[in-house]
């Protein structure tokens, strides 16, 4: 377990502990805070309150990622414990239950996202990814090279600031799964203008990663090649990569992406949007679709339509 994450076990502890306490020295005060009613919901309580003050006692000393995935299963349990109050029909309120069940949800999350950095085993996952702009080459790697406007075209990029007078230092913040956020230092460790900028995170980075970016004549004179390779460890490696489908987060669709809309930044100034992915940049909302379903009712072909296709048989 690396000093970050360890750090982040130690901070979940805490938490537990903070959770842990009255719901076990006076479960019938927090159960009237949070909206329920019952002497089974006192109950209840006592035992989840215990079960977070073992937690915690585990996290605040020495955390392990056993230990972390074992919050997880307990606040899983929470969540369902939580729901079947606020669909039952006891006279609980139901308004203070959501807000708790919301809270414990973000909690939950973070939960994942320290158990499954925890877990990591060290694979190195690599995407590759290239395009060809209508731009020269020092063009396309001046582009490039303005690390600070990254979030411009990189969907999960939060913010890059530039650290170093030489600029060659620099630190990132990305969105991560559940809303999350990820941050790191990284260094160049290559800069050849028009042809090759290569980085990598420095040590004690959460996901530690490196990429390169190589730029070339396309065939014909049409411009330049970008090719573009990005390794990092990801949490959790093939369990962590699976997490991060599920939130639609696969690095290498991803790369594909971010750079289709650094191409349209350099050749047109900006990404383009239409009617189908007007929030453009923001892809996690860039196509809002839905899985096909069976007409409704309502879908039904217009009087005219059906006569017009009648004619034609």
């Amino acid at each position: 377990m690396t000093r970050t994450t360890a750090i982040t076990g130690r901070s979940l502890g805490a938490v537990s502990a903070a959770l842990g306490l009255p719901a076990v020295l006076a479960p019938d005060r927090v159960a009237k805070a949070i909206g329920l009613q019952g002497g089974t919901a006192t109950a209840l309580l006592r035992a989840v309150g215990a079960a977070e003050l073992a937690a915690a006692s585990g996290l605040l000393t020495a955390p392990r990622p056993w230990q972390l995935w074992a919050r997880v299963a307990g606040h899983t349990l929470d969540l369902g414990l939580l729901g079947v109050a606020l669909t039952g029909r006891g006279s609980h309120d139901r308004g203070r239950l959501a807000a708790v069940t919301g809270a414990i949800a973000a909690i939950t999350a973070t939960d994942i996202v320290a158990a499954l950095a925890a877990s990591g085993d060290g694979k190195v996952v690599e995407a590759r990814s290239a395009t060809t702009i209508n731009k020269p080459a020092a063009e396309v790697y001046a582009a490039w090279r303005r690390f600070d406007d990254f979030p411009r075209f990189m969907a999960h990029m939060e913010e890059v600031a530039v650290t170093g007078a030489d600029g060659r230092t620099s630190h990132w913040r990305a969105a991560g799964p559940a809303g999350t956020s990820v941050e790191w230092d990284a260094t160049i460790t290559d800069d050849r203008p028009g042809e090759r900028i290569a980085w990598r995170s420095d040590d004690g980075a959460a996901v530690p990663n490196s990429g390169e970016v190589r730029f070339g004549p396309a065939p014909g004179g049409r411009g330049t090649e970008v090719h573009v390779t990005l390794r990092h460890e990801l949490p959790g490696g093939e369990v962590g990569r699976a997490v991060a489908r599920c939130f639609g987060e696969d690095p290498r669709q991803q790369l594909d992406d971010d750079l289709r809309r650094f191409k349209q930044i350099v050749e047109t100034g900006e990404v383009v949007v239409s009617d189908g992915a007007p929030w453009g940049k923001r892809a996690r909302h860039e196509f809002p679709q839905r899985p096909a379903q069976p007409m409704a009712a309502t879908d039904t072909i217009a009087p005219s339509s059906a006569v017009g296709m009648e004619a034609r048989a």
